[in-house]
């Protein structure tokens, strides 16, 4: 949590510009086409204005979470209806028209999957080393990712500004439509004995990164084509997951510069 200038406490990366509260302004910026994020409901709310927001907001697939009250007074202790509303930094991009746009135009693609990463300045970093290193684009899941708001985009050093991201709704289905498409899935993962420096990221591929808490799911690690590990000489196990996303992300450039 962070501490505004009225000693009140908002989460953590966030500011007052990143959400907005109240039912029908929230249903007013969907209905206007911004980017939201999630949107925060209490709990026990089932007005009929509510319903239609819910609906609203499946339509337009827009995640949802129920929330208790407390959750919402800890963001605002304006009158929020018992709904907030965070809004996106930026446009999310279509990953058909991603994939479409490298081939068209002769370039293997190279996907960055994001598997739960939840912290805004992680994931504001690897969007910085990914864009530097011509990463096509970054995939995270429409739940349980990190918010992109002001802060991811300030640590990304405006990178989120350049580099696609895409919102999925079932990172599952999306990796199977990527193998569809040609891609080879490589998750970087502690969980094999296989070196990092033994796999071919020339051809068509994207990595997978998963939660620095769990790993990647059980469920993605059961369709990956490969699973590769990071070299480890010293005592602590793991790099932190930006790092290791940049080690992973600059071994594949290289090999693609030959």
């Amino acid at each position: 949590m962070e501490k505004r200038k009225d000693g009140f406490l908002i989460e953590k990366g966030a500011t007052e510009k990143d959400f907005i509260f109240g039912t029908r302004a929230v249903m007013e910026a969907i209905h206007a086409g911004k980017e939201i994020d999630k949107v925060l409901v209490q709990k026990e709310l089932n007005n009929d204005l509510i319903k239609e927001l819910l609906k609203l907001c499946k339509a337009d697939g827009v995640p949802v979470v129920r929330v208790p009250d407390a959750k919402l007074n800890r963001i605002t202790r304006k009158n929020h209806q018992g709904v907030v509303a965070y809004i996106s930094s930026i446009e999310y991009a279509s990953l058909d028209h991603v994939i479409e746009s490298c081939f068209n135009v002769g370039k293997s693609p190279m996907i960055l999957i994001l598997d739960r990463i939840t912290d805004v300045r992680n994931f504001g970093a690897i969007a910085r080393t990914a864009e530097c290193a011509g990463v096509d684009a970054i995939v995270i899941p429409a739940k349980g990712s990190a918010q992109i708001n002001s802060d991811a985009v300030k640590t990304s050093a405006g990178a989120l500004n350049f580099l696609p991201v895409v919102r999925s709704k079932n990172l599952f289905y999306t990796c199977r439509d990527l193998q569809k498409s040609g891609l080879t899935l490589v998750a970087i993962t502690e969980k094999t004995t296989k070196s990092m420096y033994e796999a071919d990221f020339s051809a068509p591929v994207a990595l997978v990164m998963g939660s620095e808490e769990d790993g990647i799911s059980n469920e993605l690690m059961g369709i990956v084509d490969e699973k590769v590990r990071i070299p480890m000489l010293g005592k602590i196990e793991s790099l932190n997951v930006s790092v290791s996303a940049g080690v992973a992300i600059y071994e594949a450039m290289r090999q693609r510069q030959k």
